[in-house]
């Protein structure tokens, strides 16, 4: 056996037998890069009072990942199908790690925030990659099944990374969760060289580098308003961010419709099937990365806990992940992708919907419902909206459709935390005007206190550390009378103190529960239109798989996967494979009945 797994998945004449120790490589790979912005949540207080981040660095610091991330995920999936996918992979990792040993030697705000924009361009790399990897490696009969796990893993990940963050600041530093990283990227690349077969396009076209360029503006054009503008305020940046992204689409929809191989062709965007796929996509993130934003906060500044014990809270959403995708793996082949994924939004939606009920005297209990029924639904309506999605593209552009997939997602998320978040922001910063209304609280602590919860609360623990220090100096005191008026003084403060908590805590549960609201709402309209466009109907399935008629000779082109060619068809494609013809095309056909003719090489 090879050290180095060394021949293309697309040469090889049956399934790859260590596909899915294969597909734990991938899942790992996906594991680090989804748990680097959920870890990061977690660590975000010891990296501010260390660093001394102000309330925008510390935004960057998170979003500085996400642009990146998500603007080059379309060009470079598209070059990873050319090139080499398990190169792009490689190369991801590798990145990606070196972006997290940066960050932990950073020193400053802008240093640490270069290091999260190194990691997002590793990510990028990675998120199509593990998806292309995927669909090439796996024979179309067991595609769906390897996309469940794979979308499993993300939910995992989402969990599991307060989880892990919070075990290593217990006894280490903030930068132990950019550490962490390294020795799993690193398991990672050698898992990827040993077990994940070489792959790349057997038909691709000189990539639309335009197309790309384009896509990269108006991407991150977009994600940076959607930061910019709800959380800093629609100021020029914003406003310049916003014209520059509308313009920037408007030219590469044009771009892409006259180019005769666009990077993307947005026409796929007209198939119901596909749009109702991405949006439904979008839609779920944007309702999960909104409510893990305010989910996590509420556990830990409101209820108490710790980073370690937040994270463990979130548990339940993860375990009810796996068990939606596999109740996803048997309702799909029987009532049909278009009941699944309905049922999955409507599920999210009632999640947030359950979230509504959220007040001052509630417990994690609680928590509990939301969190397993919100599981539940990403179980069962991303794994075939992704399955939808991949093949919907041919063998040659895997790595564009796994591109498209991670765009919706990671848009849906940034577009989650953005609209959602500044929804609570605005409506914590409201409830705590009207909860401190006739208190003798000064005006400038109060805006300090509605800038967070988290600000709230230290606003709270000044006032009654200033009633702990009355209450000393009461007690030593020689003037009977003083003392008696240190110690009027310093229990004023220490009931103001706990109004102030009580304030901020109730304010906070009572935005929690309004957002939830917008969220619901938000998604409930979202399931009805992802309804409505989705077919009833499945596609019909040809012997090349589920491919659009017009690629249908191109996927064919392999000589391996050719089932019903005919024999000069069958003697090119083994010519332009520089192979010699080993059997009739009938034995081959008959060697793998079922086999769909994409199936070896995705």
């Amino acid at each position: 056996m090879r050290l180095v797994m060394s021949e293309p998945v697309e040469r090889t004449d049956r399934p790859y037998a260590r596909r899915w120790w294969a597909l734990l490589v991938l899942c790992l790979s996906l594991l680090i890069i989804v748990m680097a912005n959920t870890a990061l949540t977690v660590a975000a207080p010891d990296m501010t009072r260390d660093l001394g981040l102000s309330s925008a660095d510390l935004q960057w610091v998170i979003d500085g990942y996400t642009v990146p991330y998500a603007a080059l995920m379309l060009l470079l999936g598209a070059i990873g199908d050319k090139y080499t996918r398990r190169g792009a992979l490689v190369l991801g990792l590798v990145v990606f790690g070196g972006g997290a040993v940066f960050g932990s030697l950073a020193d400053s705000s802008t240093t640490v925030i270069a290091a999260r924009a190194v990691m997002g361009v590793g990510a990028a790399l990675i998120m199509p990659a593990t998806l292309s990897l995927l669909a090439a490696t796996f024979p179309r009969a067991e595609r769906a099944k390897a996309i469940t796990l794979w979308t499993a893993t993300a939910g995992l990940a989402i969990a599991a990374g307060p989880v892990v963050a919070g075990a290593l600041l217990r006894g280490h530093d903030w930068s132990s969760t950019f550490l962490i990283n390294v020795p799993i990227a690193a398991v990672a690349i050698v898992g990827t060289l040993v077990l994940v077969p070489p792959s790349k396009a057997g038909h691709q076209n000189r990539i639309d580098y335009v197309g790309g360029a384009l896509s990269v503006i108006w991407t991150g054009s977009l994600v940076y308003m959607i930061i910019e503008g709800p959380h800093f305020g629609w100021g020029a940046k914003a406003v310049t961010a916003a014209v520059v992204a509308g313009l920037g689409l408007i030219a590469f929809v044009l771009w892409e419709l006259r180019h005769p191989h666009p990077i993307l062709d947005v026409r796929r965007f007209a198939d119901r099937r596909f749009a109702g796929s991405n949006l439904a996509v979008a839609l779920f993130f944007l309702a999960v990365f909104g409510a893990f934003y305010y989910l996590t906060q509420h556990l830990q500044f409101v209820l108490g806990y710790d980073a370690l014990e937040t994270g463990v809270r979130m548990l339940p959403l993860a375990g009810a992940v796996f068990v939606g995708s596999a109740l996803t793996g048997w309702l799909t082949p029987r009532v049909g992708m278009k009941w699944t994924v309905t049922a999955g939004m409507v599920g999210g939606t009632t999640a947030l919907a359950l979230l509504t009920r959220v007040d001052a005297a509630s417990t994690y209990a609680d928590f509990v419902a939301p969190l397993v029924v919100l599981g539940l639904a990403i179980g069962l309506a991303l794994s075939p909206c992704t399955d939808a999605i991949m093949g919907s593209f041919p063998e040659s552009q895997l790595g564009v459709g796994g591109a498209v997939n991670d765009t919706s997602l990671e848009l849906g998320g940034s577009l989650g935390i953005a609209i959602l978040g500044s929804l609570l922001s605005t409506s914590y910063g409201d409830h705590l005007t009207d909860a401190t209304a006739g208190s003798k609280l000064p005006a400038n602590a109060l805006d300090t206190a509605k800038d967070s919860v988290g600000a709230g609360y230290a606003v709270a623990q000044g006032i009654g550390d200033k009633a702990h220090q009355l209450a000393a100096q009461a007690a030593r005191a020689s003037d009977p009378q003083q003392a008696a008026q240190l110690k009027q003084q310093a229990a004023q403060l220490g009931a103001g103190a706990r109004q102030m908590a009580d304030a901020v805590g109730a304010s906070f549960s009572d935005a929690v529960a309004h957002t939830s609201l917008i969220g619901a709402v938000i998604l409930g309209a979202g399931t009805v239109l992802v309804a409505v466009l989705l077919p009833r109907r499945e596609p019909v399935e040809t012997v090349e798989g589920i491919e659009p008629a017009e690629e249908v000779a191109e996927v064919a082109g392999d000589a391996k996967e050719v089932k019903a060619a005919d024999a000069e068809g069958s003697e090119d494609a083994r010519a332009a494979e520089g192979t010699e013809p080993a059997e009739p095309a009938e034995k081959v056909a008959e060697a793998e009945p079922k086999e769909p003719a994409d199936s070896a090489a995705g």
